[in-house]
């Protein structure tokens, strides 16, 4: 259709705007300037406009028109240069690793092109160390002790952590090394470290420390920049050395956190926090943004990034967990794609074979009734929920049961209670949940951070016993009365542990010291214990009070073994030992709960098949 007041000129200019194919309209504004100036006379001929009427007539609309149609013009080739805009990056992956089994670090040499890595293929035991070319699928075994890349300088050397064991969920300390990449003996630095990082200049060293299981971040080793009644992890240097990005965990050996900054002087900023899942972090290759695999729910970590300003942006997904490892000069990111699962397996007196009694895809803290024929527990994955979620199910192998949101602490002696605490809630408060029916009953609020850690009830029913932390102090067991009133602390700060005794006066609790002692319900002496061992793990009392089942466990092991320990002399004498018959990717086994005559075990198991991609392409 064609508006006669509008010159013939202009019409062509408009029609030659609006042309489907983008290829045949104006290309730039200049040009588009050109045959406007051109129209008006500016930069060749005036083109006049037939007809008196057209010159004399309606002059208002041919002011509007002069103004108001370049104005759209100017528009519609705005509009153009956004639909012209370059084409989406399609990031490239190159894998690294074939083997079967995981990965568990990584990182790019100086170079950009060789990567150093740790991996526990084919079943192995402990992390061996690799280095393979981007180029190549090849994979060189180092003659470097066994343990996880850490960082390297650009000098050339490598940070390792060796000798690693756990506390509880993912909170892992070890012994850091050095050792350099062209050959020679590794030397070892610090003891009790959870991560480290080299400075820029290859100078200084970031560290998270955990003596006593309290962590802190030191930047260099000695300056304390942070501490926390949670764990840290990944800490990472900036480009210019003036600050330490890391990832702060507030539940003790939970990996849901949040993304902070912390400069030389100590001042912490939070960039973003909500994720229930976060592993790996890395600066970007500009210094402007960090980048960090994290999840809102679930367990599928994808790639995402923060500004200093704390402005987010999601990078990549996929289907599986991402794990950030390391980023190259040139931007290519080194990660760990895998898929993971946590089951629970059973084991009873005389039998030969164990019973996989997982719920959904993240099954972990097992909880026994007294007679061991109920089994209560967590599921913190896929399905479970943005919060995690608790399960009741029959030893008969009948299906599982949800009862509701959190983490499942302890159920009750009659088996009518679950004590749970709710983890997205601040301070995580805690909770009673029916197995049967009846209404979930919250416990007085208080000041307190509930951990996750496993809790008792006493013999009653009425009281719980559980460990937390009021703000600024550390960890330590409580007790609560179900029926109001305060809780009241148990054990001295730090003094962590929840083994409650069958008549309800002690609770088995491990000090600073590594050291394992009875602190009295009531005022009263604490009674030391020996023949606990500073990596046993206390399962629960046998039902007579005189002795400890606990669960002995050193870095990831394939095995796991039960003592019994008796409390008056000491005398240690294996209970149980249990291998799962396919190890590989088997990331550790760990007996989680026993019933009081030590008959049936709950075992948790920790299953991932992983491979190191490197990412090109992404912006």
């Amino acid at each position: 259709m064609t508006n006669r007041d509008i010159p013939a000129g202009l019409e062509r200019i408009v029609r030659h705007c609006l042309e489907k194919n983008p290829e045949e309209r104006f290309y730039s504004a200049h040009d588009l300037a050109f045959d406007l100036e051109a129209l008006s006379g500016v930069s060749g001929p005036r083109l006049e406009v037939a007809g008196h009427a057209a010159r004399a007539g309606k002059p208002l609309a041919r002011i509007v028109a002069s103004v108001a149609i370049p104005a759209v013009l100017l528009g519609l080739l705005a509009g153009r240069q956004i639909w012209k805009k370059p084409p989406a990056s399609h990031p490239t992956f190159h894998r690294l690793t074939f083997r079967r089994g995981f990965t568990s670090s990584g990182r790019f040499a100086p170079d950009g092109q060789t990567v150093f890595y740790s991996a526990l293929w084919d079943g192995a035991e402990k992390p061996q160390l690799f280095s393979t070319r981007v180029e190549s699928p090849g994979a060189l075994r180092l003659s470097l002790p066994d343990g996880h890349v850490e960082s390297i300088s650009r000098s050339g050397e490598m940070l390792i952590l060796s000798d690693v064991r756990f506390t509880w969920g993912y909170a892992h300390a070890g012994t850091l090394a050095r050792a350099p990449l062209s050959g020679g003996a590794a030397r070892d630095l610090l003891e009790d470290v959870g991560d480290a990082d080299w400075s820029p200049d290859g100078e200084k060293l970031s560290v998270v420390r955990a003596p006593g299981w309290h962590y802190r971040l030191e930047f260099p080793p000695g300056k304390i920049l942070y501490e926390t009644s949670g764990w840290i992890s990944h800490p990472r240097v900036s480009p210019k050395g003036d600050a330490v990005a890391f990832l702060d965990h507030p539940l003790f050996g939970d990996d849901r956190g949040s993304v902070a900054i912390i400069d030389r002087a100590g001042k912490k900023r939070t960039l973003s926090d909500g994720w229930e899942s976060a592993q790996g972090l890395a600066w970007s290759s500009s210094g402007e943004e960090i980048w960090f695999t994290a999840t809102e729910s679930g367990s599928n970590r994808a790639l995402h990034a923060v500004t200093l300003s704390g402005r987010r942006r999601l990078i990549a997904s996929m289907v599986g967990a991402l794990t950030l490892q390391d980023i190259a000069k040139d931007g290519r990111a080194l990660v760990d794609h895998s898929n993971q699962r946590t089951g629970l397996l059973g084991l009873s007196a005389g039998e030969t074979k164990e019973r996989d009694l997982s719920g959904l895809d993240w099954s972990r803290q097992p909880i026994l009734s007294e007679d061991g024929k109920t089994l209560v527990f967590t599921e913190e994955g896929e399905g479970a929920g943005a919060g995690y979620s608790i399960y009741l199910r029959k030893m008969d192998a009948s299906p599982a049961v949800r009862l509701g949101e959190g983490e499942g602490l302890a159920l009750s002696p009659d088996g009518r209670w679950v004590l749970a605490a709710l983890v997205r809630s601040s301070l995580a408060p805690l909770v009673l949940l029916p197995t049967g029916a009846g209404e979930t009953r919250p416990l007085p609020k208080d000041s307190i951070n509930h951990d996750a850690s496993p809790a008792s009830f006493f013999p009653d029913g009425g009281r719980v016993v559980y460990t937390g932390n009021e703000p600024g102090r550390a960890r330590r067991a409580w007790v609560q009365d179900l029926h109001g009133g305060k809780p009241r602390p148990v054990t001295p700060e730090g003094v962590v542990g929840t083994a409650l005794s069958p008549d309800g006066r002690f609770v088995a609790a491990r000090g600073l010291d590594q050291k394992v002692a009875l602190y009295p319900i009531e005022p009263g002496p604490t009674r030391p214990i020996s023949g606990v061992d500073p990596d046993d793990r206390i399962l629960r009392w046998t039902a007579d009070g005189k002795s400890l089942f606990v669960r002995n466990q050193t870095g990831r092991s394939l095995t796991s073994r039960v003592y019994r320990v008796d409390i008056a002399t000491g005398r240690r004498e294996l209970w149980k030992e249990f291998t799962p018959r396919d190890t590989t990717g088997i990331q550790r086994v760990a007996a989680n709960a026993a019933t009081a005559d030590g008959r049936i075990l709950i075992y948790t198991y920790g299953h991932t098949l992983s491979d190191l991609y490197v990412i090109d392409g992404l912006k």
